[in-house]
């Protein structure tokens, strides 16, 4: 089966009936319309269309828009000389990494493949690859399949997401079985962007876009991604990308760093693309503080937002007052595009705000967690979110369109969590196991398959029994190769609060092997760690512990303890 992933090209014409004949071949690969940009030595180079397969390797294909004359050499080694840069340039990009190298040479053969209108037969002695769209199966049909033991490095290298890889090599890890081997495994699975994370990274309409799924299921890797990629593309944009926690801050900076370094190989100018949280505060400015000053309004602060709106009500407060007192702006746009992370936590006054000062066409991103909260399953519509024009119609409308990038896009896979402790979460939230009623439940039964659940036995209707399941698309295969249920969710009775901590102690020491890494250990009772530190000390682990509520401490062995009481 043939993937194609919608990115910007000028000849998307020309791109599509490319891709036609790839289905007619019966190709089974990935396509990349309008691949992301390269760096080379002196400029950004730009690929018009990617292909990459194991039958006929990784071909670059370039557009020309005429054919040249048989009797014009000139213009015959020019061609020549653009296929040379771009073979130079995917060569000494892929040539970094190790994983691709056979000896001192690319493991992988870079073709490159110039498609004409019309066919044209190049002069004798000519190198490189030219045909036209009736011919290229020929072409592509020479071309040198790709060893397995590349496959994976390859679209890893590809999706540019090799930067996100554990740098740490988890070297105390001596058995494939153990706790420690099982997660380097893993670490090792995520490397490749999925499908739909491909598809959510790179294409962008031109116009709005929702990306949804569960936590876990990379939302923040792809809009990091995404936001370098237009800033490649496109460094004259001046692009925003925004967010709730103030944590995320620094891990979008990392993030569209590394990705840019990939890209260009340079640093992100960071005058054009701004990282923004939502509200900002008195020593960082955020993305309502920033279109409040634009505006020449003094912006509101947290302290005179909660005394007037109340804690809960405090941001949408602000930013409604923001809306009224720009309801007639007349200065233009400042972004060229917006992306929106943890859209769940987001006021519609804020995506308002955010239309008004987006240019057109209005390329807004926005990405939410679905059932981050039981009680709100479903994220409000693009027309509640941002409303409606004079006319009461709406000003967002998502539609998805063969052969344009999806303004619409679902990431189903989570990545965070095994589908058993994401079950169990889920029914325990839900009450599903109470004698008496459910805490609560969706309105619309098949909202469950909507996040990733699949029919086991009975019926999705109200007022019939049902077994669900996690589907298989909504986990990666690797959680079902390395772990069992009994190894994702264990329930331990113990008589008292002594042998409990044996047994965490003895789970952490021998069995985790995760040196330099965090375990998060929470225990109902104070009393309990003195007992821990001491078998931990015992199997020659060391720990540090402070009390605290939910938190990871940094450590060989770390603990998580409850707040004392006061």
């Amino acid at each position: 089966m043939l993937e194609i992933i919608y990115g910007e090209t000028g000849q998307r014409q020309v791109a599509s009936q490319l891709a036609d004949e790839l289905r007619r071949m019966n190709v089974d690969g990935i396509f990349y319309i309008g691949y992301p940009v390269i760096a080379s030595a002196d400029d950004k180079v730009v690929i018009d269309a990617l292909l990459l397969t194991r039958q006929h390797g990784l071909i670059a294909f370039k557009f020309h828009g005429q054919t040249p004359r048989q009797d014009d050499p000139e213009e015959w080694q020019r061609l020549q000389d653009d296929q040379d840069h771009l073979f130079y340039a995917l060569d000494a990009n892929l040539g970094r990494h190790p994983e691709l190298r056979a000896g001192r040479r690319l493991g992988v053969a870079v073709e490159i493949i110039t498609l004409f209108p019309t066919p044209a037969p190049p002069p004798e002695g000519l190198q490189g690859r030219f045909a036209a769209l009736d011919s290229v199966t020929n072409e592509i049909t020479g071309c040198a399949p790709i060893a397995d033991e590349f496959w994976s490095p390859l679209q890893a290298a590809l999706q540019r997401v090799t930067t996100i890889k554990p740098r740490k090599k988890r070297a105390a890890v001596t058995s494939r079985q153990s706790r420690g081997g099982i997660l380097k495994e893993i670490e090792q699975g995520i490397a490749n962007l999925d499908q739909w994370q491909k598809r959510a990274a790179i294409e962008t309409p031109d116009g709005p876009q929702r990306i949804r799924g569960l936590a876990g299921s990379g939302k923040t890797i792809v809009l990091a991604l995404k936001a370098a990629y237009l800033h490649a593309q496109h460094p004259d944009w001046t692009i925003a990308i925004t967010f709730y926690s103030r944590s995320l801050y620094q891990q979008f900076k990392d993030l569209i760093r590394r990705f840019s370094f990939e890209h260009l190989n340079d640093e992100p100018d960071w005058e054009r693309i701004n990282v923004l949280h939502a509200w900002g505060g008195s020593g960082r400015k955020g993305l309502y503080s920033t279109l409040a000053d634009y505006s020449a309004v003094i912006p509101r602060d947290f302290r005179y937002g909660t005394a007037k709106y109340g804690m809960n009500g405090a941001f949408q407060g602000v930013c409604h007052e923001l809306l009224v007192q720009t309801a007639q702006n007349t200065k233009p746009a400042l972004y060229d595009a917006v992306l929106i992370d943890e859209a769940q936590d987001m006021p519609p006054e804020l995506f308002r705000l955010v239309h008004r000062f987006t240019k057109a066409p209005k390329r807004i991103i926005w990405a939410y967690d679905e059932l981050q909260t039981l009680s709100e399953a479903v994220m409000p519509s693009a027309e509640a979110l941002f409303g409606t024009n004079a006319a009461g119609e709406p000003l967002v409308t998502i539609r998805n369109e063969t052969g344009r990038p999806r303004q619409d896009v679902i990431l189903p896979v989570c990545y965070r969590n095994t589908p058993w402790a994401l079950t169990l979460a889920h029914a325990l939230g839900f009450g599903v196991y109470r004698h008496s009623k459910l805490v609560q439940h969706f309105d619309d039964p098949y909202l469950w398959t909507e996040i990733g659940y699949e029919t086991l036995e009975g019926s999705l209707s109200l007022g019939s029994e049902v077994r669900l399941q996690r589907a298989k698309t909504s986990y990666p295969a690797f959680f079902e190769q390395l772990l069992t249920p009994d190894d994702a969710v264990v329930a331990c009775g113990f008589g008292d609060e002594i042998e409990q901590a044996e047994w965490i102690a003895e789970s952490v020491g021998k069995r985790g092997q995760t040196t330099f890494y965090r375990i998060a250990v929470t225990l109902k009772k104070v009393v309990c760690p003195r007992f821990l530190r001491r078998f931990l000390r015992d199997l020659g682990a060391s720990s540090r512990s402070r009390l605290s509520t939910g938190l990871c401490i940094e450590g060989q062995k770390a603990l998580s303890l409850p707040a004392r009481k006061k």
